[in-house]
């Protein structure tokens, strides 16, 4: 079955490399002095070229820069990704291209190499809005430099978004709402909002199991997370995703293209992607350390380091997982179609009396309430 279309066809680039590690990140991301760019710009080239031959006549609908930071990628590094995609591939003439950059490494000169290269779109990794938390979360730049920064990114592209943490330690549900104020105050047509979260493996996890890092408790984080949707719905930004809220048609393409489930290629070190092959759909990862997927991508092309193919009942649960995270909820004959079983009618109805979702026109959507406890709702639809 062919049912990638439904979401689209997009590709993600990652750029591993970070000038610093953040203490709470959990990301493929690592610190190196130097980096090799001719022998990178050529590898990620020949593993887009290997990944077309395996999906041709296919039009891209999104280019993702992610990592990592790729604000540290060379503008010419960036610009030949874009023409091979565009070689490759047909581009679609309004195709999204987005970058993710750090305050600490925008440069006029560079923003502007980036949108002369074909990049449209950029998130800027801000995180707070006052110097102390930037300090606590083990950020680079200052409130001052970040606000620069977004003005340089607005002079270079039409479209701009930025991300920012909440329930970091100390913070107030008041202190928020002032803070995201302030954020809706700047922003464009997209904001990023992420619960802070501690990752197994971080310099925050092992604070926290010592004693010596304290979060907002489960209640005061859930009146957080109420604040976000009251602000950015009176600011004409709702959520069309948990995380991600926008004016009407500045959601991202790229995201909305994984949580629709369709197809994307995923180059770079540790990228994952979904792809539907001649003989079946498969989930592909690539080699996760820098140096070792660059060996890999020299020897196979790609750095694969792995492919699984994907039952109908596994593209099922895929597509709800994903799709559930979205306001516009689920196709429920979508679903059916990928090979889902048909999702028990008694939980469905609780659910829906209890304020968790809604239903309508063959649609299931997660409200505000089931977004924020996503996991949960899905353990219960999906339970044997």
């Amino acid at each position: 079955m062919t049912d990638w279309p439904s979401g689209g066809f997009a590709i993600y680039v990652h750029w591993p490399f970070c000038a610093a590690k953040c203490p709470y990140c959990d990301f493929n991301s690592h610190v190196r002095r130097e980096v090799d760019q001719p022998h990178w710009r050529e590898a990620l080239v020949r593993a887009l070229e290997v990944e077309a031959a395996r999906t041709p006549g296919r039009r891209v609908d999104s280019i993702f820069f992610g990592g990592g930071t790729p604000s540290l990628m060379p503008p010419e590094t960036v610009a030949a990704v874009i023409e091979a995609v565009g070689r490759l591939w047909a581009l679609a003439p309004d195709a999204e291209i987005t970058l993710e950059a750090n305050p600490t490494s925008v440069e006029a000169g560079r923003f502007r190499a980036y949108a002369e290269g074909g990049v449209n779109r950029v998130s800027m990794g801000v995180q707070a809005l006052n110097d102390p938390d930037l300090k606590a979360l083990g950020r680079m730049h200052s409130i001052a430099e970040a606000r620069a920064a977004f003005d340089i990114a607005r002079a270079a592209f039409d479209r701009v978004s930025f991300d920012l943490i909440y329930a970091r330690m100390g913070q107030t549900p008041d202190a928020w709402r002032a803070e995201l104020r302030e954020a809706l105050a700047m922003a464009v047509d997209h904001l990023s909002l992420y619960q802070l979260t501690i990752e197994s493996g971080t310099r925050f996890a092992d604070l926290y199991r010592l004693g010596k890092l304290r979060v907002p408790d489960d209640e005061a984080a859930a009146i957080m997370y109420d604040v976000t949707q009251e602000e950015c719905e009176r600011a004409g930004l709702p959520a069309y995703e948990v995380s991600n809220h926008a004016r009407s048609g500045a959601e991202s393409r790229h995201n909305l293209v994984y949580w629709r489930y369709g197809d994307y290629v995923g180059i770079g070190p540790g990228a994952h992607g979904r792809l539907t092959l001649p003989h079946a759909r498969v989930a592909t990862e690539t080699v996760l350390a820098p140096e070792p997927w660059l060996e890999a991508a020299e020897s196979n092309g790609t750095g694969i380091l792995r492919e699984t193919p994907l039952t109908g009942e596994e593209q099922a649960s895929e597509y709800l997982m994903m799709s559930l995270r979205l306001a516009e909820g689920t196709d429920l004959a979508r679903y059916a179609a990928l090979g889902g079983e048909a999702l028990p009618e008694e939980r469905v109805a609780d659910l829906v009396g209890d304020g968790f979702l809604t239903r309508d026109a063959g649609r299931i959507r997660a409200t505000a309430r089931g977004r924020i406890l996503l996991n949960a709702l899905l353990g219960r639809l999906l339970a044997g």
